[in-house]
């Protein structure tokens, strides 16, 4: 189960986001949304993304970012059922990145990294793909509610354009929309009290 801190949305460094949008990240209880900025920090995310993904609230600051998870965490490469394709598209992405932004030290900190540490990452990184995904799906195993495929959209932000909010959904009807309101109700579910026991 995820944390459960004081706000459903989590928000961290690298951009500030209107009041508005964190009220809308809030109230989209059982949609996994967030915030992506420069480099793919993930700059905030609700309890659905994070319970799909990762705790992005647990990890230490340099890591919310999307690229380190897709390749320095090894759940990441069993939760994306085409992992290979995903990794590339996210590697194409931070491509983009580096073009709008080429004198970044924090992005050339993390292409250097990666480059040393993964070889996909490097063989990819070589390849000079650039691409922006502004919709798309991908399908995940999740560990607790099992396979999911998802439909998202991804729209910059008016107020500043290396913002994007990220949306997950499912087809209205289909296992994977009652797979998402499975893992609404996990999340939510009261952690266990210190000395409660199961049969009383």
């Amino acid at each position: 189960m995820t944390s459960d801190g004081p706000a459903d949305v989590v928000e961290v460094g690298g951009g500030r986001q209107p009041p508005g949008l964190r009220d809308l990240l809030r109230i989209l209880e059982h949609t996994p949304a967030l915030v992506l900025g420069r480099r793919l920090d993930v700059l905030a995310s609700n309890q659905m993304a994070r319970a799909l993904l990762t705790d992005f609230d647990a990890l230490p600051h340099r890591e919310r970012n999307l690229v380190r998870f897709m390749f320095c965490d090894e759940n990441a490469r069993s939760l994306y059922t085409h992992w290979d394709t995903h990794a590339q598209d996210i590697v194409a992405s931070l491509r983009r990145d580096a073009g709008r932004h080429p004198h970044d030290p924090l992005l050339a900190e993390l292409v250097g990294e990666l480059s040393i540490t993964d070889e996909d990452f490097r063989r990819w990184w070589a390849g000079q793909n650039v691409y922006r995904h502004t919709h798309g799906s991908k399908h995940f195993h999740h560990p607790i509610v099992g396979p999911l495929a998802l439909n998202y959209e991804s729209l910059t932000l008016p107020a500043d354009p290396d913002q994007r909010l990220s949306v997950y959904t499912a087809e209205a009807g289909s296992s994977s929309e009652e797979a998402l309101r499975l893992l609404a109700a996990w999340i939510r579910q009261p952690e266990p009290s210190h000395g409660q026991h199961a049969d009383h």
